[in-house]
């Protein structure tokens, strides 16, 4: 029989509720896989108990003939950026190591009542802040992917990196994510995986922690589309505890994926042929064209030129709003509260957030305050707004002459660990392609296309209309059967 560590969602649900294996059996093998893979570094805490008290309930209800649930029987791993009731949520800070939530997040809370069990809590770049996994205050998380020929630590992507890590290297069939400006897709497609971001809204933000709130969305991570539209089935849907959440029934994505595309047609922008762009990603973005054009879409050419003002954009309203969010660790009420002796009120607050922040969070901290200062609010968050709105703008467009658009997820393949973290510049710049749907709100997937010459994945995005996360889907489930893509990384952990 196959490792069980090899199955995804689907293969897993499914052998469960027709008894091939008990979910015990599935939660026994993936806490093992976790525990092995300890150099990677993609869990903050793991919960093999949690797993395992799932799986038993999973297995306790197909013994009395009832439903299992979406998820019944699937262990998966959690981004630590969701609060877990009882387990420690740290957003991968300092300032928040050893708080453990009386509460569980909406997100969270879907899963578990979807059948799901928590193999752990996942590394991730601090406060989702960074696009390479190095900011956590527990450590990098390593790719389980090394470039042919040499032995250095690479990039996960980020801020996902232990969620994309940990689906990658077969220790998690699947986990979360969170998107504020491609921190699902970007980590997707370095790791050879399936991410999408849904439309803002669709997800609960409840319980999870915030970086900028007009921005984040959770998502799913796994190992192909299917996968990925039965995990969105279960996380999202109406939350009345979230003033953003979408009140709209979610849809039945799983049992309408078709990979036929006859009548549809993809959208090319001709702004993404950007300088810089590795020649190999404009190759597979050539070749997933005629992917989509063989599963019978017609592939016409789009516009969308206020692209390059996207990412400068998005680095004034995100930190701008994360400036805003994180005003709240204070060392008041909880986390890290760091008292110098003889020191006042606002000497606690200075000495708690220089300990308890990280430099990369704090450098946005330091931006998002500027930029909303009296003196520069107008001419620098305002004006990002209104950019905002012909990025948007420029989408609604396209989408009359398209109805999903393709386009590269990352302009390179995944770099070594160490190589960008003195640029933050060349860091912010690995989201180029994937902000601008961000800035939109759009459901977004990455999928991955191909392995270039160094034996490191590259992914392709599909972009869609606001709601049409099932053309996303779609799109993503033709290019999967074309592409073929079932690389794995090499073990070395």
């Amino acid at each position: 029989m196959t490792s069980l560590t090899e199955l995804g969602v689907k293969s897993i649900r499914d052998g469960v509720a027709g008894g091939t294996f008990t979910a015990r059996e599935v939660a026994e093998a993936f806490n093992a896989a976790v525990a092995e893979a300890a150099a990677l570094n993609a869990f903050i805490v793991t919960t093999p108990d949690h797993a395992l008290a799932a799986a038993d309930a999973v297995d306790a209800k197909r013994a009395k003939g009832e439903d299992l649930g979406k998820m019944g029987g699937v262990p998966i791993g959690m981004k630590d950026l969701f609060a877990t009731r009882g387990v420690q949520t740290t957003a991968a800070s300092h300032i928040l190591e050893g708080f453990k939530p009386e509460y569980e997040s909406t997100v969270s809370q879907n899963l578990w009542d979807a059948g799901a069990g928590m193999l752990g809590k996942l590394n991730l770049d601090q406060f989702a802040m960074g696009s390479s996994n190095e900011t956590s205050h527990f450590g990098n998380v390593s790719s389980p992917w090394k470039k042919a020929g040499t032995n250095a630590a690479m990039s996960p992507g980020g801020s996902s990196g232990g969620s994309s890590a940990a689906v990658a290297a077969r220790i998690a069939p699947a986990a979360t994510g969170t998107d504020t400006g491609g921190s699902i897709r970007q980590p997707a497609a370095f790791t050879g995986i399936c991410g999408i971001k849904p439309t803002y809204g669709r997800c609960s933000r409840w319980g999870v922690v915030a970086f900028a709130s007009s921005l984040d969305q959770a998502g799913p991570m796994a190992r192909s589309v299917e996968d990925c539209a039965i995990m969105l089935e279960a996380m999202a849907g109406f939350d009345p505890k979230d003033a953003t959440s979408l009140d709209m029934l979610v849809p039945n994505w799983e049992a309408d994926l078709s990979a036929d595309l006859r009548g549809k047609k993809i959208g090319i922008p001709r702004e993404y042929r950007m300088d810089g762009t590795d020649a190999e990603v404009l190759a597979s973005w050539d070749r997933g064209m005629e992917w989509l054009r063989d599963a019978g879409a017609e592939v016409v050419d789009i516009s969308l030129p206020h692209t390059k003002y996207a990412l400068p954009a998005y680095y004034i309203v995100a930190p701008a709003e994360a400036s805003s969010n994180l005003a709240r660790y204070d060392g008041v009420r909880y986390g890290l509260r760091d008292l110098p002796d003889g020191a006042g009120l606002q000497d606690m607050y200075a000495a708690t957030r220089a300990a308890g922040f990280g430099d990369e969070v704090k450098r946005r901290i330091l931006m998002g305050t500027y930029v909303l200062s009296a003196g520069f609010y107008d001419a620098y968050y305002t004006q990002a707004q209104k950019v905002r709105a012909l990025v948007s703008r420029d989408y609604a467009e396209a989408f009359t002459q398209c109805d999903v658009i393709l386009a590269p997820t990352t302009p390179t393949a995944s770099f070594p660990l160490g190589e960008k973290t003195d640029d933050p510049l060349a860091m912010y710049l690995n989201d180029v392609f994937s902000v601008p749907a961000s800035l939109a709100g759009l459901p977004a997937m990455s999928v991955p296309a191909m392995l270039n010459e160094d034996g490191l994945p590259l992914g392709l995005q599909i972009v869609g209309r606001p709601f049409d996360e099932q053309g996303v889907l779609n799109a993503g489930l033709a290019i999967q059967q074309r592409a073929n893509f079932n690389a794995q990384p090499e073990k070395w952990w």
